[in-house]
This record gives structure tokens, sequence and C-alpha cells, in this order.
């Protein structure tokens, strides 16, 4: 057996040895054997401050402190670890007990007890020695379930406090460290069990009981009392998160068990929210604050309803409770509404409407931070009974045509922009190409055709805006626009304006507009059509257009667009017209007429302006087409060669003078290309005829075997006469100055007698009477007419007007020249209907001879094909036509209504 120990304690701050013999405790001062070593150790420390006077300063304390580590501490170290000496052998085992006795505490003993052990230290005259070290920690006598019941009993009466909504009474830091405590020493499951229960026993009892007994309010105010215990509830759960927040970070979060910020929205919800008499009350609150917001009324809480949502979204709610519950109240609400609105707001009231509730809804769901799938759900269920199912009332023809005829551009832009919600866009399409058919048709077969082109032209400028503005450029509503514009230009009825054909007057009235333009230059663009203006005739509401053209000549008011460029303008917006005709042979027939006058007469206003319409009719329309009116222009350029060569020949004979003979300007044109005229007989004067025989010598001699007929209709000249008040030149044509020169020698009051005139003139009457009527009862008007009447009568007499008189020296008086009679409109809307039954019946023929035999129906198919670029006939026509061709065998029927041709 081993001989007893004895411990050796050693104070970790020693002292010299007087001072440990009077700081030793005395018997009734011993340390408790269950008193641990931390509490050992503070309570040393504090005796050793307690020691030191009160009037110790820190840098006394610092001193004693040091006064420990100097050599004499160091002494009293080792005698405080020093053992008695006993012989090793004194153990009968031969081990050495380190605690009991004491070694030399003499260096010079134990430097001699060294040398006599030899060099190595050991004794060898002795074994092995056995150094036993015994363990001087005490067993304490901590009782930790004690420990750990007064721990809960401090956080059961924290909770309590807690829930009572107060904050004084306990230690957050020394309930943290007890629930440190708890949990390291593996008691947090139980720990969470217990504030668990405790949680749901306070939802329980006093959250649910007090809101149960407010469940027989209205909604708003159950929601609103919901509201304030769910913001009680979270004050309460963050004091308790802060307190179990070790509890939550070191268990909670590796568990699978809630979080404290899991178990907050969680318990409100499956005690509070779930109630069967709250669920539904809470979610129609928030539903019947947005309802009144809707109805406007003052006294909705907007912040109520953002607190509600927030809730819904806390609670994990808002998408499996409150939001099909908006929508479905909101679905209720808007087709009540919008059945109501369609049907007592006109059409822009709607739309209007429609658009603000609409974008107040979006604006809604921005403001409260409502979720992307409230919104797109929202918005689809809108434009749905908005849109979808108001597409009927949105697209009827009566309120489009009304918004177009008032020019409602703003109206229009709205109700594409609703429309194309759903894109619907396009079903703008069919009324508002029959608003197109219908208006322009009205135009075409209106009675006054003086404007016919210039409300077209208007029209078209009109659509294109409302297109490009109002629908977006729409591609199905342009192609809409082109073919109810198409269809309607080349609409035809056999009627006095057409002479009893099927030509189309708007070929005819075009034709004429660029006759206009081209004789008359800038100054003849009608002011609705010129570039710096916006407004157009066809369009009532003049004050609101006025203000954009006032807007637009505003901004360009330093723009000048000279003329050449008006009137190019004009011709490519006339060219946009000429591309919807398909009889283009109309066209082709006036405009090679008035081109006629033009060039003979020399009444064009622009070469250049010429040349260019031509080469644009080319472009479109191929170079046969302007095949003839390239000859006309080439046959004038010949002419005026023609006649400088005739006029140096002249010069060149003895005894010509300049000046005294008449000047003769003769062209000469080619038949074949130019328009057929009638012979109209008449007595030139002697003069003339002597110049008019001269020159015709000359051509022949130069080109054998022609002959010049010629067309003293077209012919115009210029007159010098003597007034009262001067002199002036009157330019006229051949017939009138044929009438005038009958007045040489005439006294001023002696009067000339129709039959005269008619007799010496040799014209017909009616040429006589349209004669005598533009010398006498025109604007300008060198001839009198007795008695005064806007008729010729056979029984008139004529005096010359001695006070003529006009501002300008050089007057034209030839314009019934320009003028088209009634027969030659006539004669050229025949001659058109003549060559287009030419036309069908060569292209019948052509069909026949490639497919020998074909069916009626398939026959008349392909003649309009084969016809439409000149105009488009009509089937009765093309019947007529086949029946003609039967008659001169160049065809013959077959059985089952089939027809063959015949070689």
């Amino acid at each position: 057996m081993q001989p007893p120990s004895r411990t050796a304690k050693a104070d970790p701050k020693s002292s010299p040895p007087s001072e440990r013999k009077r700081k030793r405790p005395r018997a009734s001062e011993e340390t408790p054997r269950n008193q641990t070593v931390d509490s050992l150790f503070s309570g040393q420390q504090k005796q050793i401050g307690n020691d030191l006077p009160a009037s110790t300063s820190r840098k006394r304390v610092k001193s004693e402190t040091e006064q420990l580590s100097t050599p004499q501490s160091k002494l009293a170290r080792a005698a405080m670890y020093s053992f008695s000496s006993r012989s090793p052998a004194a153990n009968g085992n031969g081990v050495i007990d380190l605690t009991n006795g004491t070694p030399s505490s003499s260096p010079q003993a134990r430097r001699a007890s060294g040398a006599s052990k030899g060099r190595g230290g050991i004794n060898s005259h002795t074994g092995a020695k056995k150094l036993v070290v015994k363990n001087l920690k005490q067993n304490t006598g901590w009782n930790s379930k004690a420990y750990l019941e007064r721990i809960r009993e401090q956080l059961d009466a924290a909770l309590s406090i807690i829930f009572n909504q107060g904050q004084d009474g306990f230690s957050k830091e020394d309930l943290y460290r007890g629930v440190e405590n708890v949990c390291k020493q593996g008691g947090a499951s139980t720990l969470f069990s217990r504030l668990e229960s405790q949680c749901r026993q306070h939802v329980e009892r006093d959250m649910r009981d007090a809101l149960l007994e407010k469940a027989s309010a209205d909604n708003v105010t159950v929601l609103k009392a919901v509201l304030a215990e769910w913001a009680t509830w979270k004050e309460q759960m963050a004091t308790i998160r802060a307190i179990f927040f070790f509890l939550d970070r070191s268990y909670l979060l590796s568990s699978s068990k809630p979080t404290l910020s899991e178990l907050t929205p969680q318990l409100f919800r499956d005690v509070i929210f779930n109630a069967d008499s709250l669920k539904p009350k809470t979610i129609d609150g928030a539903c019947d604050l947005v309802a009144g917001d809707r109805m406007q009324q003052p006294e909705i809480d907007q912040d109520l309803f953002r607190q509600a949502v927030d809730l819904f979204h806390d609670l994990q709610v808002y998408g499996a409770f409150f939001e099909p519950q908006f929508l479905g109240t909101t679905q209720q609400y808007v087709s009540e509404w919008s059945d109501n609105l369609i049907v007592e707001k006109t059409l822009p009231q709607y739309v209007s409407l429609a658009e603000s509730f609409i974008a107040t809804e979006m604006a809604r769901c921005e403001e409260f931070a409502l979720d992307t799938s409230t919104r797109r759900e929202l918005l689809t269920l809108l434009e749905d009974h908005l849109v979808a199912r108001k597409e009927t009332d949105l697209t009827e023809y009566e309120p489009l045509a009304a918004l177009l005829d008032n020019n409602a551009m703003s109206d229009l832009t709205a109700l594409y922009a609703l429309l194309d919600r759903r894109r619907l866009g396009d079903k703008l399409r069919p009324p508002f190409a029959k608003w197109v058919d219908e208006t322009g048709t009205s135009i075409v077969f209106k009675q006054n055709e003086d404007d016919m082109v210039v409300q077209l032209l208007s029209l078209k400028r009109r659509l294109d805006a409302t297109w490009k503005s109002a629908f977006a450029q729409n591609e199905s509503i342009g192609h809409g626009l082109r073919e109810s514009f198409e269809a309607f230009i080349n609409k035809t009825k056999k009627g006095e304006a057409t002479w009893g054909t099927d030509n189309t007057k708007v070929g005819e009235m075009i034709a004429k507009y660029v006759d206009q333009l081209l004789r008359g230059g800038a100054k003849a663009i009608p002011e609705v059509l010129t570039a710096r203006r916006a407004s157009s005739i066809t369009a009532p509401n003049q004050a609101a257009l006025q203000k954009a053209v006032e807007a637009a000549e505003e901004n360009n008011e330093d723009q000048e667009v000279d003329e050449d460029a008006e009137i190019n303008i004009q011709l490519d917006q006339v060219l946009d017209l000429f591309r919807f005709l398909h009889g283009k042979a109309v066209f082709e027939a006036f405009y090679k007429k008035d081109l006629a006058r033009r060039l003979l007469m020399a009444r064009s206003a622009s070469a250049d302006a010429e040349r260019s319409m031509l080469a644009r009719l080319k472009t479109e329309c191929g170079a046969g087409f302007t095949q003839n009116l390239e000859q006309m222009f080439k046959d004038v350029e010949l002419a005026r060669e023609e006649m400088q060569s005739y006029k140096a020949r002249l010069e060149d004979r003895v005894g010509y003078e300049k000046g005294k003979n008449v000047d003769l300007n003769v062209n000469i044109l080619s038949s074949a290309a130019w328009p057929t005229y009638p012979h109209i007989p008449v007595v030139i004067p002697a003069n003339v005829k002597r110049a008019i025989d001269d020159f015709e010598l000359h051509y022949k001699s130069k080109h054998t075997g022609r002959k010049l007929d010629w067309k003293h209709a077209l012919a115009h000249c210029q007159m010098r006469v003597k007034f009262d008040k001067g002199y002036k030149e009157l330019v006229v044509s051949s017939f009138q100055a044929v009438v005038l020169l009958l007045f040489n020698g005439v006294k001023p009051d002696e009067h000339v007698t129709y039959s005269h005139i008619l007799t010496e003139t040799g014209l017909p009457e009616k040429e006589v009477k349209r004669t005598l009527q533009s010398l006498a009862c025109a604007k300008l008007r060198p001839l009198t007419k007795h008695p005064k009447s806007k008729d010729i009568a056979p029984t008139d007499t004529f005096t010359i007007n001695t006070t003529f008189d006009h501002p300008k020296f050089r007057i034209k008086i030839n314009q019934v020249q320009l003028k088209e009679t009634q027969e030659e409109n006539k004669e050229t809307h025949i001659r058109v209907a003549e060559d287009r039954n030419f036309e069908c019946q060569a292209a019948v023929v052509r069909i026949l001879k490639s497919r020998k035999t074909i069916g009626h129906q398939e026959l008349v198919s392909e003649t309009i094909k084969a016809t439409v670029s000149r105009g488009v006939l009509a089937v009765a026509d093309i019947k007529r036509n086949i029946e003609r061709l039967i008659e001169k065998d160049y065809m013959e029927r077959e059985e089952g209504g089939m027809y063959s041709y015949i070689a």
C-alpha cells in the first residue's frame, strides 16, 4: 500500500512568507468542498482586493502586483512546493510520493545530493522509481436539474410579462444566458416545446377568443381587429426571439422544427386566420376596401388595405385565399359596370372610361405591391370584360362612322388602342372599309363633278393620316383601305355623265385636273391641297383642322415651297389616284386631247412639268401607253424646226418685208399620234389664205406624197384692235378672228346682223353662236350684243364695244377654244367604249386560239383578267361581244355551254 499523500495547494497570486502567514484564513473561514474552482479563484481575487486600503490607487495596486514577480516571490514559490527530506527507501515498494515530505530547500544540498548520485543524477544502487501525480480537482456538488428548473421559471415569468404587453421586470441578458446554458446542457428540444406550447396557449386564449367576440361586426371592423392583434403578436415575438436567439440559431435552424420567425405567422395563421368566423371576414374586409375605393368613398383608409396585403403576404395566404376572392369580386363588379356603361355612354365616352378604369386598377396594383400574378390575372380579366366581350359594340359601323365623319383623331386612336389590347384592332377593318366605300361613292356619283378630284385627294390624305396616326399603320386595315378605295373609284353607272356608257367618270376628271395643273401651274392648286395645308374640304370639323394647320404653319413658316415642288407634289398625289384606276383608257383619251390643246396653243405653264408627268405615266403604265404622247412632243419640235426653215426661205426672197405680211406659224402633226378632229368649214381672209397657200407649196416641195389637212378650229392668232382708249392686242381663236374682221370699216354705231355674220364666215350655225357668245357675252366683251342676254338669237345684232378697256395691253379672249364642248365629251366617251369592245373581242379571240375549246364562265373570267388594265368590262358587255364574234364566224357554240374557235 502507498502511504497517504498530502495535497499541496498553491495560491495563484503568491506573496512573501510574512504576508502569507498574515493572510492565512481561519478554521471558520475554510472554503466549502462543493465550491467550484472558478468561485474559489474569484473569492481569492475579491479577498486580495478587499485587503487593499480604500485609498490605495491603481498605481499602487499595480506595483504590489509587480512585486510578485521578484526573486523573493520565486523563493516563496519554491518554498511552497518544497517537500520534506525523506529517504526514497522509506517507501517499501520504491515509489516516490511527491506529495509527502519536502525535498531539501537549499540549493547547496541539492547540488551535493546530485553529486553523490553521479553524472546521470540517478542512484545507481536503486531500481526504477514510479512517480504518482494525484488529481488536484475536487468534486463539486452543482445540481444541474435545479439550475434548469430555475431558468425555466425565470423564462415562464418573462413570457407572462411579455404576453401581458409588459417590457420591465426581467433582464433580457440574464434570460439569454440562461437559454444558452440550457441549450448547452442539452435541453434545447424541451425548451422549444415549452415555448411553443405557451405561445399557442396565449394565441388561443388571449387573442383568438377576443377576436371571436368581434366576429359579428362588419368585415372592415373585423379586418382592423385582426390587423391590430397581428401587430401586437409581431412585437411580442420580436422580444421573445431576442431572448431565445441562441435557441433559434443553434438548434432550430438545423432541425426540422420551425424557426421563431416561421413560428410567428404559423401560429397566427393556424389559430386565428383559419378560424371559420374570422377568415372570410378578414378577406372580404380587404375586398370591401377596394370596392369602396372604386366607388370613390372618401372615408376609405388606404393604409389599412396596404397593411392587409402585408398581412396576407406574411401569413402566406395571399395566393390561396386573397387573390381568388379579390379577382372574383372584381370580375362581378366589372361585368355589371361595363354592361351598364356600354348602354348609357357613347362610344368615345366608353373608351375613355374603360382606359381610365384599367389605368386605375394597374396603379393600385403598383401602389400596394400586389403580386405580378394578380396584376397579370387582373389585366386579363379587365381586357376580357371591357374589350373582348364588347367587341361587337366597339366595332359597330354607326358610331365609328360618326367618328370618321367628324375626323375625331384622338377618339379613333383611343378606340384602336383599346381594341389592340386583345389584338382586336383588325376588327375595325370591315366598318372602316365600309365607310370609305360609302364616302368615296358619294363623291364619285355626286352631281357637281368639278371638284371631284379635289375631294378625292382630300379624302385620300385624310384616310392616310387616319391609318398612320389612329390605327398605327395596321397592315390589315391598310389592305382594307386600299381595296375599298379601289372598289369605289372604279364604280361605273350608265347615265348622262358618261353618255350611257360604262366608262368611269373618275378617269376623265383626273385627266382634266392634271390639265388644270399643267396649264395654270402652282396658282391652279386648290388651297386645301397645298403643301402647307393639312385641312380637308370633306371634313366638317374645320375648327380642329384649322388649329392643326396653324400649328404646322408656325413650325414651317421659314420653309417656303417653290412652285415646281408644289406641282410635283400634286402630280404625285394625282398619280396615287391614277394607280387605283382600272379604266385607264378613259384617262388616256382625255389626257391626250388636253395635251394636244396645250401643245398647239402653247398654254403649258412649264415644259418641265409636262415632261415630268409624261415620265411618271411611262413608269407607271409602260412605254406603249405613252408612245403616242411622246410622238406629239416630237411633232411639235419638228414643226418648230420646219417653221424656222420656212421663215429663213421667206427672208431670202426678193421684196419680202418683215412685219407687213402675215406672221404665220404652222404645226405639222401626224394623224396617227394626235386625236382626231372634225373638219369645220370656214371662209379664211384673203391675206391669211395667201400665206397658207405659200407655206403649203413650200412643204410639198420638201416632202412629196404628203397631204396637209388644215384644222382651222385649232388655230389661234393675235390681232391689233383700236378702241377709244387706245390699242389693245387680242389673243383670239381663228373663228373669233374671222368674226372680228367683219367689223373692219364699220362705224361704231353701225349694227351687224347675225345672219350677215353667218353668211360671211361660212361657219356652221352652232359655231357662229358659240363664237359670238364668247365675244359679246363673256367677261371680256370686244363686241356689244343687242339686245343684251346670255343666249344668241338669229335676230340679234352686234356693234363694236368702243369703251372696251383692260389694264393689260395683251389680252387672251380665246378661252372658249380651250373648253371642251359636250359633243366632244360625248364623242370621246363613245369612242373609248367602242375601243374597249374591240379590245374585248380581240381578247376573246386570243383566248379561243390558245384554248380551242372553253366553257362560258371560264371564258368570261379569262376575258376580264385580260382586259382589266384597260377597264373592267361588265359581264353583259362581254356576252354581247361574244355574240358579235359568233355572228362574224370567229367562234361557235357547242353542247354543254362550250365555245370552240373556228379557224
